[in-house]
């Protein structure tokens, strides 16, 4: 079977893998876009984790084969577990999986153990993988588990840093956001496998390749650039904090992690609209009508200071700063006299820039990138700096009140926004 990608062209399915890509809960994954709340912002910007999947797969392949090309042997078998594991290496996402876990802290995050096994090791698709001999060494493979037929290499393709995950939504996330970033090609070249672990040769002759280090340099800047303009777009992250303070709300009212587990974002926002609770109701239609809250205040490192920030996530952030977070939001919406759910502060986590542990071949060895000489080392540790600075502070409120409740949090926090719309 063949399906044609807008990404990657035509991908080439195995024996077994359509009966994969039909079971019931990949099917889930059509109806849970990849960047969240992001098509508010980019109208484009409605592909999905199925797609993803599909395109996982066929950056897999082409890391597959780059290995073997460089002399490392990959069995059908080898081959066929990695596949299967890139097409469900996303079924544990719920609706809006990253701005409930990552952002707002209401779960855990999705690729832990315990809620891959509820899909991999129960249910239609459990079965599937199970009739196909796949079930054991595709649910290792991605939980990290030991297993006799999955070697470090083969998790790292599907798991780790700079891997066929990331390969695909840099190109996938630009393309629908429209956005015209690209990286070359030729980095999968780059790809060997080393002592049983996957690394990226930087190394020819004996001396380092300048345009090696330059296209992963390009590669990680262009991560850079979309989280930047599309992962943290502050209007995407309204309607994300929007949507989790619903959430947040129906799970004080009784709802738990697994009523999420097989709902899309629309059955998800649908469920919220029509239920008994009006706070909850009142912000999941606005995100599905687009009528969204504004910034009211913002702080950011590069303003307010990295010792304020640290505070404010201390105090305002995760599961620890909810209920602090939730009486704030219920005084500044008293004050303003607007009713409950009217304001809500976003105070994420530090950014973080993961890319760091990718492993690389040096002149002197296999290491990890932050063993790297200058000037790439400096590349580097300006890339962290300034995903630091992503970082921001907010307070949203409907337009109407957005001057009073800016108003409020300077009387409270002692400090001028650093937002000044014109």
């Amino acid at each position: 079977m063949v399906i044609r990608d807008p990404v990657h062209g035509d991908i080439y399915l195995l024996p077994g893998e359509e009966e994969i890509l039909d079971s019931p809960p990949v099917q889930r994954l059509r109806g849970i876009k990849q960047n969240g709340t992001g098509y508010l912002v980019y109208p484009g910007c409605v592909h999905t984790r199925f797609d993803h999947s599909l395109g996982v797969l066929a950056a897999a392949q082409k890391l597959l084969d780059q290995v073997a090309r460089h002399g490392h042997p990959v069995t059908p078998r080898e081959a066929r577990i990695v596949r299967a594991s890139a097409l469900v290496h996303d079924i544990s996402h719920i609706p809006f999986g990253h701005t409930l876990e990552d952002e707002a802290g209401l779960f855990d995050r999705h690729d832990r153990r315990e809620r891959l096994d509820v899909f991999l090791q129960d249910g239609p698709l459990a079965q599937v993988l199970a009739r196909q001999g796949l079930a054991e060494p595709v649910t290792a493979l991605l939980t990290g588990r030991e297993h006799p037929e999955v070697a470090p290499w083969m998790r790292a393709i599907i798991t780790s840093t700079v891997d066929a995950d990331m390969l695909d939504y840099l190109k996938r996330d630009s393309y629908f956001a429209g956005l015209r970033q690209q990286y070359d090609e030729r980095v999968y070249h780059y790809f060997h496998v080393v002592d049983g672990r996957l690394a990226l040769n930087l190394t020819r002759h004996g001396l380092l390749r300048a345009d090696a280090r330059s296209e992963i340099m390009s590669l990680l800047r262009m991560r850079y650039f979309l989280t930047e303009r599309v992962y943290l777009h502050h209007a995407k992250v309204a309607a994300g904090a929007m949507v989790a303070r619903a959430v947040e709300r129906a799970v004080l009212d009784g709802w738990r992690e697994e009523d999420l587990y097989h709902l899309t974002d629309e059955t998800l926002l649908l469920r919220l609209a029509v239920g008994s609770q009006p706070m909850a109701a009142a912000l999941a239609q606005g995100v599905r009508r687009r009528r969204l809250l504004k910034r009211a205040y913002v702080l950011s490192p590069l303003g307010a200071g990295r010792g304020l920030r640290d505070h404010l996530v201390e105090q305002y952030s995760g599961r620890a700063g909810a209920p602090r977070r939730r009486q704030l939001e219920e005084e500044l919406a008293a004050a303003a006299g607007l009713p409950p759910g009217s304001v809500i502060i976003h105070c994420p986590q530090k950014s973080m820039f993961k890319e760091v542990g990718v492993l690389v071949i040096l002149p002197s060895g296999l290491q990890p990138l932050t063993g790297m000489q200058e000037p790439m080392a400096s590349e580097v540790r300006a890339l962290i700096h300034q995903y630091e600075d992503l970082w921001r502070f907010y307070v949203f409120a409907p337009t109407e009140a957005v001057e009073q409740v800016a108003g409020l949090c300077r009387e409270y926090f002692g400090l001028p926004s650093d937002y000044r719309p014109r």
